[in-house]
């Protein structure tokens, strides 16, 4: 069963998948790029809701982690994510005490997912804008995505515009597509 406590382990670097064979998905037709003016916006049910840019969220505590990404197709791949908790974003925004739930939304033609607070707020849950030791590029989510090791890679939202914390659950581009909506590893 999930527990907040219970981590996915990190693996050494020689467990690493080459990045060519790191698969990149997105639902666009094209490439999603960054509009040039991108930014994060943080609300819904939160005390301070913001608007934060790549270099605010560069300027917070980095965390680092190398762990094993599962595809709901079978596959898995093993890559080095930095970022910042979200758990961090969580403190900042001053969440309020009947949010259960968190949105994230893309500007990869309307990509979308919600998660359950507890898995949300796991300490390896990540707002990445790093993969295996530099920025994050556009076949992975630049300039900024979801990761964790918590859940499988659907929920992972990339190129990601919006988090917002809600006290009802909503679905999601896979979820309403019949796709289980926890979607734990």
């Amino acid at each position: 069963m999930f527990s907040p406590n219970r981590l996915a382990p990190e693996l050494p670097p020689s467990a690493a998948t080459p990045e060519d064979a790191f698969p990149a998905y997105f639902i666009s037709h094209s490439m999603p790029l960054a509009p040039a003016a991108w930014t994060l916006k943080v609300g819904g049910l939160v005390k301070r809701p913001m608007v934060l840019t790549l270099a605010q969220l560069q300027a917070m505590a980095r965390t680092e982690m190398r762990v094993q990404h599962h595809c709901v197709e079978g596959w898995s791949a093993v890559a080095s994510w930095h970022g910042v908790r979200l758990s961090e974003i969580a403190k900042l925004a001053g969440v309020d005490p009947r949010v259960q739930f968190v949105e994230f939304r893309s500007f990869d033609s309307g990509y979308w997912s919600s998660w359950d607070l507890g898995s949300a707020m796991h300490p390896q849950t990540l707002l990445a804008y790093g993969f295996n030791g530099r920025s994050l590029y556009a076949p992975h989510g630049a300039p900024l995505r979801l990761y964790s090791a918590v859940k499988l890679g659907y929920k992972n939202v990339k190129y990601l515009t919006e988090v917002n914390f809600l006290a009802n659950r909503t679905g999601g581009y896979w979820e309403d597509q019949g796709y289980e909506w926890f979607a734990g590893v």
